[in-house]
């Protein structure tokens, strides 16, 4: 398990073994007042993009140039033009995420300091600075690996307060709720069926 979650439970008062189970979705919904619908979309969508509380920061070491330019046709219209990145996930940030996201262009190398991090993969400069300013905690913009060890879960309640999933999540856990919060996640359906899976596991210890 990462660091994240052992600091997460320390804050929230369980043990911190960093195994996420009933007891710490419990003292997540208790500590931050959220109604078990609203905490097992919440932990049901963090379990999935985060492969179970041990990501907290974005992977993108690939190995062969195929892979990439199949992930990001847009960006690598040919296999000859994603070589230059394969396994250098620091070049591949600042190309892919660059001149968009509040990021600079790919030579500012904001695309890989702001890249993803925490449960639910807070991406961009501009939403490292909204989520600062919301919280009043400047330091993320100078330490954005702070969001990684110690804000992971606070960013993904901001990112469901901001774009409303929580107003969606009261509608329950059913599979058509969770599609549409999915895509507000996803941007798609990946992973459609195990973010089932595991929010209507959490959402079981809950209620």
């Amino acid at each position: 398990m990462s660091e994240a979650m052992k600091n997460l439970q320390t804050k929230i008062g369980v043990g911190a073994d960093g195994a996420f189970g009933p007891n710490t979705a419990r003292a997540i919904a208790k500590h931050f007042d959220l109604s078990p619908e609203k905490a097992a979309h919440l932990l049901g969508q963090a379990h999935h993009e985060s492969g179970g509380f041990k990501r907290t920061r974005e992977g993108l070491h690939y190995s062969t140039p195929e892979r990439i330019q199949a992930v990001w046709p847009s960006r690598f219209p040919t296999v000859e033009s994603a070589m230059p990145y394969a396994r250098n996930p620091s070049g591949l940030a600042n190309k892919v995420y660059a001149d968009r996201m509040g990021n600079g262009n790919q030579a500012s190398c904001e695309g890989s300091l702001y890249c993803g991090r925490g449960f639910l993969q807070l991406t961009g400069k501009s939403n490292y600075s909204n989520f600062a300013t919301d919280m009043r905690i400047p330091e993320i913009l100078t330490d954005p690996d702070l969001v990684a060890k110690t804000y992971a879960i606070e960013t993904a309640i901001w990112f469901f307060k901001t774009n409303g999933l929580f107003k969606i999540a009261v509608e329950g856990v059913d599979e058509e709720t969770i599609r549409k919060i999915t895509k507000r996640v996803n941007g798609g359906y990946h992973g459609l069926e195990d973010r089932i899976e595991q929010t209507n596991k959490v959402h079981g210890w809950l209620i």
